[in-house]
């Protein structure tokens, strides 16, 4: 890697370092440089929470820069394949069953549910061993839909457990612990060693299947590798915070305006501005109206919005 596509990624890597020891003063209970280090808030709260909050960030910024690339559609998110319906269905029915009491019963059930959403949606997208990505782009936001209204009927049939489902589905990172750390990390560097691994790829799907293939990519293979691990991470990262929306629309934009459109250049970038933005909105959500807590899906809307629509307005000969 030359060193003028290193330079970014390494200051952003460094703001990164520098907000999470910020943020980590922030809170109900303020800290100064030398509690931090000895202080259990630190140690068992807030540093886990803010790594959560980078790792859950990355991964959602990056599937959503591996979308836009496969499906060759700007308005692609990582939670187009039914990810966040299903994971949404799952933690409904574990919260009316009462699973909460049970270390990540609503996580899992979430999972689980998010899972085989995504495999069922691949299945009917599917003959033999071709994936038709419009198929699956229709089959996908016709399941969410119905899935969505699934988890509707249940709210409104179960009242007094609607205010949980609604806050699990705006996502938050109250609950965060070293475990949710431990399943992350793995499977956020893996994730991420692929997509970068099929950047150049990315960078011709972006051509067409015709050009892409015409060039020595397997399309279908690529494609269903691209598309399988990128649902495990997003999965995985709803299961342990809940559905955070946009990150994975807008970040990728404002790096790709910003950066240009080689993914070789993105991915790393958009993994670590994701990672960051989402941390100063989940600061933002635990800090603002102390000691109530927003919903962190609530400010990377309010947040992300009007920055995306600026920067769009400002490059808007580039689209």
């Amino acid at each position: 890697m030359n060193r003028q596509r290193l330079c970014p990624i390494v200051l952003l890597a460094l703001l990164c370092l520098a907000a999470l020891a910020g943020c980590s003063l922030l809170g109900a209970t303020h800290l100064n440089w030398h509690e931090l280090w000895q202080s259990e808030i630190f140690w068992h709260l807030r540093l886990p929470r803010e790594l959560l909050s980078l790792l859950v960030g990355g991964v959602l910024a990056a599937c959503g820069t591996a979308y836009q690339a496969v499906f060759r559609n700007p308005l692609t998110d990582p939670y187009l394949l039914g990810v966040s319906s299903g994971a949404s269905l799952g933690a409904a029915i574990a919260i009316l069953l009462g699973l909460e009491s049970y270390i990540y019963g609503v996580g899992l059930c979430a999972l689980a549910s998010a899972l085989l959403t995504v495999a069922i949606i691949y299945r009917m997208a599917s003959t033999g061993n071709r994936l038709h990505t419009t198929t699956l782009l229709l089959t996908g936001v016709c399941l969410t839909l119905l899935i969505s209204a699934a988890v509707s009927f249940l709210m409104v049939m179960n009242h007094d457990k609607m205010d949980r489902i609604i806050f699990w589905t705006m996502g938050s990172f109250a609950s965060s612990n070293w475990t949710d750390i431990v399943v992350m990390t793995p499977v956020t560097l893996i994730g991420l060693s692929i997509l970068l691994y099929h950047g150049r790829n990315l960078n011709l799907l972006l051509s067409g299947s015709d050009t892409a293939r015409s060039m020595g990519v397997e399309v279908e293979r690529v494609q269903k590798t691209i598309l399988a691990i990128t649902s495990v991470m997003v999965a995985f990262a709803v299961s342990v915070c809940g559905v955070i929306g946009f990150v994975g629309l807008i970040v990728p934009h404002a790096v790709r305006l910003v950066a240009g459109a080689d993914n070789r250049k993105i991915l790393p970038l958009a993994v670590l501005s994701g990672g960051l933005f989402m941390l100063l909105c989940d600061t933002l959500a635990r800090t603002l109206f102390q000691p109530s807590e927003l919903p962190v899906g609530s400010l990377t809307a309010l947040l992300g919005a009007p920055l995306f629509i600026t920067l769009l307005y400002r490059n808007r000969k580039q689209y």
